[in-house]
């Protein structure tokens, strides 16, 4: 039963969604706008760059506090806890991504999860975090595409979480990050048919290689 309750605070932590909440603060409803979902790179791409960094920063959190703290809640009174550590961990962290995207708040339509995943792994071990975030960054440059990179970026963290394993203390996190990296596929199902569609929206000021044919274009 304290499982269960662990489980359900991360969910309701994850259900609150820093764009959607910020969002009524100013008095406007993100899933009105843009591609009309309710994640940081909608954010970023509608209301800027102060807007979209609050909102990943409040939805980086909460799958931190989600994992790192919400765990050790009420264990101390139930003696009979026969379940791993790791495993509750991964629980807590994994529902708080499921809030993410499935709010009770927002009649269950939120974002993709990915920040909140961040928020999680980071609590779990944050040297993974930095690789993958340079990684993302990498592929945006050279594609433009924030989806893309997030995909991709979530398919490279099984090759690192498999490099670090051993220094990760949770024996539960490789298969998660492998059952992870698939959902996040799953939830961005919608970007892939618009990139082969060829009507994804693509941030050209950030690409290297766009912006550099751009200038010899102009000289």
């Amino acid at each position: 039963m304290i499982i269960i309750i662990n489980i359900m605070l991360s969910y309701l932590i994850g259900s609150v969604s820093g764009s959607l909440l910020l969002g009524k603060f100013l008095g406007f409803d993100i899933r009105t706008m843009g591609s009309k979902n309710a994640g940081g790179t909608n954010a970023f791409r509608t209301q800027g760059a102060v807007f979209g960094g609050l909102v990943i920063i409040i939805d980086i959190f909460k799958g931190y506090i989600a994992t790192k703290y919400i765990p050790t809640l009420f264990l101390q009174f139930d003696s009979s806890i026969m379940y791993s550590n790791d495993l509750i961990i991964i629980l807590c962290g994994f529902f708080a991504v499921v809030g993410h995207i499935y709010p009770v708040y927002y009649n269950f339509i939120g974002g993709k999860g990915a920040a909140t995943a961040i928020g999680m792994i980071l609590a779990i071990y944050w040297p993974i975090v930095i690789l993958g975030f340079f990684i993302w960054l990498l592929i945006l440059i050279l594609s433009g595409y924030v989806g893309l990179s997030t995909i991709l970026t979530s398919i490279f963290m099984i090759i690192i979480s498999y490099i670090f394993y051993s220094s990760i203390n949770n024996l539960y996190f490789l298969p998660f990050i492998i059952f992870f990296s698939l959902f996040i596929i799953f939830t961005h199902r919608s970007n892939i048919a618009r990139m082969v569609n060829g009507n994804e929206n693509r941030f050209h000021k950030i690409m290297l290689f766009h912006n550099l044919f751009n200038q010899s274009s102009d000289g």
